[in-house]
Formats: structure tokens, C-alpha cells, sequence
């Protein structure tokens, strides 16, 4: 097979180092120059200093939009966990009519452009008259990562063995019981997952937020409407934090789940004969 051999690993190595570093060397230069002491964008910096990042946190505007970015974060993530959750555990364990158009249907967020999505939620808040409100844009937030959320939960699911929940079943615990008694705490790496996985993806929207959010300001609206005007040097040590904020997630996301799936081995190893 070509797909096997070795030539063909080292081409594919090379495209995915070569991607890689295309994506990355951007944040090579705005990190370093968040810590500039010139007044404008200027690379490599002359000295060292924090003083955009004292005009940040500083800023009480700035620090407004981080609030409002933090609670509508924790807020929507929290209610798309919910909602996808119960979503995919539907999908996976149902056997209805039509299953497979539902699926689709919830993943079309994640498929469809943004901007698409935008004007169906500014329509849409607008007709319901949450337009410009706080629980529009967290409505809005947690249509957008209900998929996120499915898409994880929905692996998850169908990897964890029905016959434990029908154990439970015949022992007489009502649904209700077994996904908070035997489905969460087994599943509670992938649930956390996904929460951090609706959490990022909450905090870093920018085009829904700057269509239906009104006179509240995020971070990432922020930052795009300082842009507009002139080049505030500021931007960089919000965008450093930001990605430091999302590197930090992820990686506990991947802690996470690679010890679920050493855990997993173990125990599959421990019920072989």
C-alpha cells in the first residue's frame, strides 16, 4: 500500500510540520511584541516592558468586556452541555425514524459559514425580541456549541457499553437515576471535555456576538472594533492571554482524555482472561 509505506509517511509528516509552523509563526511575533515598550507595533521589540498589559487590566472597558465574556461563557457552555448531552445520548441510544436527519440537522452550525448563522440568529432574535439583549447573545453562544458539545459526547456515548446501563435498568433505577448515578461519573472526563470545548469556542466568537450582542461587549468584539480606528498596540497582550487561555484548555483537555483512555486499557486488560 502506498498509504503504508515509508516515503509516503514522510510526505505526510513533512505537510503536517509544514502546516504547523504556518500556523503558529503569527503567534511567534504578537506574543513578543505584547511585551514591547514602543509605542506602536514594532518588531523585534526595542525593550522589554508590560505596559500594554497594565493598559489592559487598567482599562476598565476592557475589563467590562472580559465580565461579560467570562459569565456569557459559562453560562451558554453550560446550558449547550446540557442540550447536546441529552441530544447525543438521544441519537445514540434512539432507534427512531428519521434519526439520521436530526443528527445533520444539529451539526449544521459547524458546517454552514458563520456569517450565514449570524443573520439567521439576528432574524430570528429579532422576531422573539431578544435582539441587542444579554440572553440573546447567550442563546445565540449556545446554538453555535451544542454541536461542539454532540460531537463529543456523541463518540463518548457510543463507546460506553449499553449492557452497564441495562444492568442498572434491571435492577430497577429509572433513567433518571442511571445517567446521573452511571452514565455521568463513567463518562465525567468527556463531559468535562466538551464543557471546555463549548467554553473556548464561547469566548472566542466574534462574528454572531458583533451581529446580535447590541451595546454588550465581549472581548473578541472588543478587540475587533479597536481595530477599526487605528492599531492599538493593547490588542497584543489581549490576544496573548487569549491564546494562552486556549492553550492551557486544551491541554488540560488532552490530559484528560489521554488518561481516560489509559484508563480504559487498563481496565480492558484487567478483564481479559
Amino acid at each position: 500500500m502506498i498509504g503504508g509505506s515509508p516515503w509516503a509517511r514522510r510526505a505526510l509528516a513533512a505537510v503536517g510540520i509544514f502546516g504547523l509552523v504556518f500556523l503558529t509563526v503569527p503567534l511567534l511575533i504578537v506574543i513578543p511584541m505584547s511585551f514591547s515598550s514602543a509605542r506602536a507595533l514594532t518588531f523585534p521589540p526595542p525593550s522589554l516592558s508590560l505596559r500594554w498589559y497594565q493598559a489592559f487590566f487598567g482599562d476598565q472597558r476592557w475589563m467590562d468586556a472580559m465580565w461579560t465574556s467570562i459569565v456569557v461563557a459559562i453560562v451558554s457552555s453550560i446550558a449547550a452541555l446540557v442540550l447536546g448531552g441529552l441530544s447525543a445520548y438521544g441519537l445514540r441510544r434512539g432507534t427512531f425514524a428519521g434519526r439520521d436527519w436530526a443528527e445533520g440537522n444539529f451539526m449544521a452550525p459547524l458546517i454552514v459559514p458563520t456569517i450565514i448563522v449570524a443573520i439567521a440568529l439576528y432574524l430570528g432574535l429579532a422576531r422573539i425580541g431578544l435582539l441587542g439583549s444579554f440572553l440573546g447573545l447567550v442563546v445565540a453562544h449556545t446554538v453555535l456549541n451544542v454541536p461542539l458539545v454532540m460531537m463529543v459526547m456523541g463518540v463518548a456515548f457510543r463507546e460506553f457499553d449499553l449492557r452497564i446501563e441495562q444492568v442498572a435498568w434491571s435492577l430497577g433505577a429509572s433513567w433518571s437515576y442511571t445517567v446521573r448515578k452511571v452514565v455521568l461519573p463513567n463518562l465525567a472526563p468527556s463531559v468535562f471535555a466538551a464543557w471546555i470545548f463549548a467554553f473556548i469556542g464561547s469566548f472566542d466568537e466574534v462574528i454572531v456576538t458583533s451581529f446580535i450582542a447590541g451595546r454588550y461587549e465581549t472581548v473578541p468584539k472588543k478587540m475587533f472594533n479597536e481595530l477599526i480606528p487605528e492599531v492599538n498596540p493593547t490588542i497584543t497582550a489581549v490576544a496573548t492571554l487569549l491564546i494562552g487561555l486556549t492553550v492551557l484548555a486544551l491541554a488540560a483537555v488532552a490530559a484528560i482524555l489521554s488518561r481516560t483512555g489509559k484508563l480504559n486499557q487498563t481496565l480492558v486488560q484487567g478483564t481479559e482472561p
